[in-house]
């Protein structure tokens, strides 16, 4: 079994580095959101984080700034809470 996100630092490495995205605006709040928070993210929201960041920019934004909600595979209870904490962020 693998490490859990926060015990493992290539994890926390590889999470930063997915947070890197092309609009700038979502590059400040993504890297907000992880400067004040990353040390404290469960595997669960982990995983809401990595499946937020495999969405390309421009729904992403959409997401973050509340002028859409989850649909698909981003559809679920805890990627909507953790969108949650970052809109708050």
């Amino acid at each position: 079994m693998s490490a859990p996100h926060q015990a493992d630092p290539i994890k926390r490495a590889r999470l930063r580095w997915r947070a890197r995205r092309g609009l700038l605006e979502n590059d400040l709040l993504v890297t907000r959101f992880l400067d004040a928070h990353e040390e404290t993210l469960t595997d669960e929201e982990v995983d809401a984080f990595t499946r937020l960041m495999e969405l390309a920019d421009n729904e992403l934004m959409d997401l973050l700034l509340g002028r859409r909600e989850p649909s698909g595979d981003t559809d679920l209870p805890h990627v909507h809470a953790l969108l949650a904490r970052m809109r708050a962020a």
